[in-house]
């Protein structure tokens, strides 16, 4: 199956992105990321690298004193300036600010797909002020959700399109150590989709209350946090 290069592949995706982020587990995720997200960037400047649409965006701006979010697609952030976002065109690993610009940055379902990843890192840390905060997310190698994945068949994301065709790596923990420059030093683990195998059990009354609950426990939890599918290094700038 031919890879498409990432700016191409969100812009294919951009025009399905939302159509079941609104509800369910999609709507559950992103919950979880904010509430990751959130209390790093109150009354600060911050910066969301792969900001897509704008969904996780517009519920932190609010509660910042500067917030801009950036992304490689065209096609999102067409979506993202329709709600009113401040957006800019970049790459995570060519980031278009100056030195020492915001006091947080976070990154959810993004950096998996940057091949270039020491790069990137050496970017969030040159962006950051020192003592500035970063939650950045990673898939996990060592989770029930990567073993889903390699079982289940490729999901499309357009009519030409699947989830395949695009870059993607899977790490542990000790990885995202090597990728980070001296100034990043690991302050915390945050897991989420810790238990869920699949999205459409959550489709399922009591199932999918039940593990909504439990997946809000164990995303904070030293043990069950390391488990997450979508594995979140909290990161501080030295």
């Amino acid at each position: 199956m031919t890879r498409k290069d990432n700016a191409a592949y969100y812009d294919d995706f951009a025009a399905w992105y939302e159509r079941e982020r609104h509800h369910g587990y999609h709507a559950h995720i992103d919950r979880l990321q904010v509430g990751v997200a959130k209390p790093l960037c109150l009354g600060k400047d911050i910066l969301e690298i792969g900001c897509g649409t704008g969904m996780i965006l517009k519920e932190i701006a609010p509660f910042t004193r500067s917030a801009v979010g950036l992304d490689i697609s065209r096609g999102m952030l067409e979506h993202a300036r329709n709600r009113g976002l401040n957006v800019v065109e970049g790459s995570a690993t060519d980031l278009p600010f100056p030195d020492a610009s915001f006091d947080a940055v976070y990154s959810f379902k993004v950096l998996a797909h940057v091949e270039a990843i020491e790069q990137a890192m050496r970017e969030v840390a040159r962006v950051l002020r020192p003592g500035g905060k970063a939650a950045l997310e990673f898939y996990n190698k060592h989770s029930l959700r990567y073993v889903i994945k390699r079982l289940k068949p490729a999901h499309k994301v357009s009519e030409t399109t699947t989830d395949e065709q695009v870059y993607t790596r899977y790490d542990a923990l000790g990885d995202v150590r090597r990728y980070l420059p001296p100034t990043l030093r690991v302050d915390g683990v945050r897991g989420i989709r810790v238990f869920t195998p699949f999205a459409q059990v959550h489709q399922v009354p009591a199932v999918g209350s039940a593990l909504r609950l439990a997946e809000r426990v164990a995303r904070d939890q030293k043990l069950t946090a390391r488990l997450g599918g979508f594995m979140v290094v909290m990161v501080e700038r030295i």
